[in-house]
Order: C-alpha cells, then structure tokens, then sequence
C-alpha cells in the first residue's frame, strides 16, 4: 500500500496586498511593495501579469549579503538593482521572464529593488545613482 502526502499546491496568485512604502530615486517617485518575510521574497513578483511603471517591490533581507535572483514563475521581463545599506545602487541586472539564470549582487547587499525592465535606463539611472526612503533611513 502506497502512502500518498497531501502537500498544499504553491500558490498561483501574485502578491498584491505587501505592505507599501515611497520610494526616490532623484525626482522620480516609486510606489513600493516590500518584501521582507522569507515567505514574501521567495513569491516576490512571481505570476504578476502586470505592473504600473512607477511601482516595484523591495526585497529586505536581515543582513547584507551577496544576493542572486532568478525569474521562475514571473513572466513581467524585470530590472533588478541591488542596493546598499545607504541607498547606493550597487549594480543592475536585466532578468529574462520565465528563466532559472541567476543574477547576484556585485557586492553584500541587504536590497533589491525590482522593476519593469528599462524603467531604470529610460529615467538615465545607473550603478551609483542613489535611492532615498524609509528603509535606507533606518539603517543609518
């Protein structure tokens, strides 16, 4: 006799209700979800179908440290900055939706900042540009 364990299915549905925060990047406003629990970064923007431009989602983690991502199961085409604890972009990295390439921090961060791919180059944002927002206040 075989024994069979049901494991909850992983969730289809995109994370929409993330706490929220403002977020600068010059004169430029993002509208942030933040992602701060194991649970929340591991769905991150998986199974969005969309997302406004001027929103993102914030990865937090509880220390710096070299941190890679991946796009399975998210299918918006993203531009992920890594950030350091001052708010400095550290580098950015174009991601490719549905793929498993892994794309890391040049250097320990505690954020990732994800957005619609091209949103950082259309606003003329690069490595050393700095973001400004509660979290990186918190850490000064």
């Amino acid at each position: 006799m075989a024994l069979f364990l049901a494991l909850p299915a992983q969730a289809q549905e995109p994370q929409l209700d993330l706490r929220r925060v403002k977020l600068t990047a010059g004169m430029y406003q993002i509208d942030t979800q933040l992602a701060m629990t194991p649970q929340q970064r591991e769905v991150g923007l998986m199974f969005r179908k969309e997302m406004p431009q001027a929103e993102g989602m914030l990865f937090i983690f509880e220390q710096p440290a070299t941190q890679c991502f991946w796009m399975k199961n998210t299918i918006l085409p993203l531009t992920a900055a890594f950030v350091a604890d001052d708010g400095r972009i550290v580098n950015l990295a174009d991601m490719k939706p549905q793929t498993e390439d892994s794309h890391c921090s040049e250097e320990p961060v505690r954020y990732v900042l994800e957005m619609n791919q091209g949103w950082f180059a259309k606003k003329n944002l690069k490595k050393g540009n700095k973001l400004a927002g509660a979290p990186f206040e918190m850490q000064r």
